[in-house]
């Protein structure tokens, strides 16, 4: 069995769950690539070396510019701050590493397609980390659309809503700051909502939306981990501005003529993560929410008129994507199991000489689509897609 040896860099919210993947992998997917979790890469020397001993990483570095130049590593995992993506998938493809990085791909349209181009010339497989792809309710989503059985698609609805912001006084962490984060929750949560579109639909053509930032300013944050922070609080806390959206919303039309709706915020008071879409076509609906990630609604217009109505799919049956590999039916899994299902594609393209889906042409499809939004809230306007 091949052996692929990762060097990562970012051991945080996204470090624990890329290094899950790689030590389940083997376990339930015994004739994958069996990563070796060789080098971790971050900049605290004492937080990266705790890091390094609790995820299972075999040795530790400070500096990810020694990590791309060793040769013993084949893939460089960059799971950072949104802010380096650029600089060190560019040094990683120069030196003949693949990449998986995660989303989104990069701050800026330009930045993005400069990190595609760089891979492609360099010959070395590249991934971008769109992970609600492979739920198991999500893949029989694409084989109900691919298949017909949902007819002509005529709406894609989408939201992603979150509330771990909402208290004013939250600190102002990284996701926060245009410079590092490149956009709020548009970027963060809307990015998935664009990708599932492109992957279950098909290309946007054209966008029109509005954006806000409820909380202008917040306390400075002392320490921040994964999505927890802490801050000063009270008037006398120094602040920092809220560079970011709070909310996006945007309509987009389909290059097939499907109407979307997307709607992406972290002020919505309940919602944890509630990460849905619902998709209509001329023969039938199905309706999808993370939350319950292991089910699928789906109603069929060709059901007898007594019996019609949305059923509930439990997606763990072994006619389902991945199942077979995890619990008896009814045996549910979750989150950190998109992550292995990625890592398995991500493994398999390499061993196969194919680039991996989603890749790094997807994430650049997503950052246009990204900045047609923002082109379209500044100007007010419907904007192409073939403009940006």
């Amino acid at each position: 069995m091949k052996q692929l040896r990762v060097g990562m860099v970012g051991y945080k919210f996204m470090g624990k769950a890329h290094s899950n993947a790689y030590r389940t992998l083997p376990m339930f997917f015994p004739e994958s690539v069996k990563p070796e979790m060789k080098v971790l890469c971050g900049r605290d020397d004492k937080a990266v070396r705790l890091a390094a001993e609790q995820l299972g990483w075999s040795e530790y570095v400070t500096d990810w510019k020694e990590l791309v130049a060793r040769d013993d590593i084949d893939l460089i995992d960059i799971n950072a701050p949104s802010d380096v993506h650029k600089e060190i998938a560019l040094a990683a493809a120069k030196a003949g590493k693949h990449i998986f990085c995660e989303k989104p791909l990069a701050l800026t349209l330009n930045d993005s397609r400069e990190m595609l181009q760089a891979a492609e010339e360099a010959g070395v497989r590249h991934m971008v980390g769109f992970n609600y792809r492979f739920s198991p309710a999500v893949q029989l989503v694409k084989k109900l659309v691919q298949s017909g059985r949902l007819g002509q698609i005529y709406h894609f609805r989408a939201w992603f809503l979150q509330d771990w912001i909402l208290d004013p006084e939250f600190p102002l962490v990284w996701r926060l700051q245009k410079e590092i984060a490149g956009s709020g929750s548009h970027g963060d949560l809307g990015a998935h909502l664009i990708d599932l579109a492109h992957y279950l639909v098909g290309d946007i053509r054209e966008v029109i939306g509005m954006s806000e930032t409820f909380i202008k300013e917040r306390p400075l944050a002392d320490e921040m981990t994964g999505l927890s922070a802490k801050g000063g609080k009270g008037n006398d806390a120094p602040k920092g501005a809220v560079t970011v959206d709070d909310a996006t919303l945007f309509l987009a039309r389909f290059e097939n003529g499907a109407l979307g709706s997307f709607e992406a915020t972290r002020f919505a008071a309940g919602h944890r993560s509630t990460n849905s879409f619902e998709i209509n076509g001329s023969l039938g609906s199905v309706k999808f929410d993370f939350e319950r990630m292991n089910e699928l609604e789906v109603y069929f217009t060709s059901d007898d008129e007594d019996v019609q109505g949305f059923r509930r799919v439990l997606a763990t049956d072994p006619a389902h994507a991945y199942a077979e590999a995890w619990w008896p039916p009814g045996h549910t899994i979750g989150f950190e199991h998109t992550f292995i299902h990625e890592v398995l594609e991500l493994g398999a393209a390499i061993s196969q000489g194919r680039q991996p889906e989603p890749n790094f042409r997807d994430g650049v499809k997503c950052q246009a689509v990204l900045e047609a939004v923002e082109r379209s809230v500044s100007e007010r306007r419907w904007v192409d897609l073939s403009e940006m």
